[in-house]
């Protein structure tokens, strides 16, 4: 469906893309994932046809983005980050510019619109300014004129950044009804919406892909053996030097502050070593109150930093 091979992007002498390649088939959710500046909206810019490469191509079904443009977009539904709308339309008449601008058939075109509008569960705002609307409808008419001209590829960057939890769950419950009848690319920072949702994830950092795989795997290839998760109250700032004195921890992190005045810490140790019983005793000793003290989960953002982790350290000895 999708063919990204040996592509390049340089903007003068910086090289913002660096020979990449993969493949989408029909039917996949792909979470495209990527640090700050690691090339993931030039990537997807290019897929849309909206920039092209220096070198390599891409095909969109088949249809090769630079030499076959206009039948390869045609191929391709784009929601930007940031919901760029129309507000002085209602969310019918931008639903209807968007299938102009996309060439329906007029035959067709009545048809599609309102079967779009109530796909996206649009039908008691359709009359609506949308600048009236609130953010979770705005995001939907934003899908919406993504969805019309019924595209085989759904590029969606960041869908639900800004809303409130309820209308995460619905617009993710909506993403995953259209997978059913298109593939579709998901760009998020949420990573463990995109563990929910998408079937394949593509990393890029630094303009080059660093792993291709389902969420499952990654998170097993990150996997922490014999590390545990302490939420402690620490006014002193002693935890580290006195958890590093513990027979058997290999090292200790911070991993946040909480607003409650505790810290959270990773705590990893030796291999075949508990070393849950020497934390509990100094603790203790030392007047440290552990509030939380659990085995570490290892999910998909474990998977992603640590791979970005990897990848830089091997950058910087290159």
């Amino acid at each position: 469906m999708i063919k990204v091979k040996n592509v390049t992007k340089k903007y003068g002498n910086f090289i913002a893309i660096d020979n990449i390649n993969f493949e989408i088939k029909e039917g996949e959710i792909i979470g495209f994932l990527g640090p700050n500046g690691a090339g993931k909206t030039t990537t997807m810019n290019m897929i849309t046809g909206f920039i092209e490469p220096t070198q390599g191509e891409i095909t969109i079904n088949g249809y090769d983005i630079v030499k076959k443009a206009k039948i390869a977009k045609k191929q391709i539904g784009y929601m930007p980050e940031g919901i760029p709308l129309y507000y002085e339309l209602t969310v019918k008449e931008f639903i209807t510019y968007m299938a102009d601008l996309k060439m329906v058939d007029k035959k067709i075109k009545k048809e599609q619109i309102e079967k779009v509008i109530e796909e996206l569960n649009l039908n008691e705002v359709k009359n609506k300014l949308i600048k009236n609307l609130s953010r979770g409808y705005k995001q939907r008419v934003s899908m919406a004129g993504a969805l019309i001209g019924r595209p085989k590829v759904l590029v969606l960057d960041e869908p639900t950044v800004g809303l409130d939890p309820k209308q995460i769950t619905e617009i993710r419950s909506l993403i995953k009804d259209l997978g059913k009848n298109h593939t579709i690319i998901l760009s998020s920072h949420i990573l463990s919406e995109v563990s929910q949702i998408c079937e394949k994830v593509i990393i890029i950092n630094k303009g080059k892909i660093i792993a291709i795989d389902t969420p499952q795997n990654l998170e097993n290839k990150a996997k922490k053996e014999n590390c545990i998760i302490v939420t402690a109250e620490d006014p002193e700032n002693k935890i580290e030097k006195i958890t590093n004195q513990i027979e058997g921890v290999k090292n200790i992190y911070l991993i946040k502050d909480n607003e409650d005045g505790t810290k959270q810490y990773s705590i990893t140790s030796e291999e075949k070593q508990d070393i849950r019983k020497k934390i509990f005793e100094k603790y203790a000793k030392e007047k440290i109150t552990i509030f939380e003290l659990k085995k570490a989960e290892t999910t998909l953002e474990d998977a992603f930093m640590k791979l970005i982790k990897v990848n830089k350290e091997e950058g910087g000895n290159k």
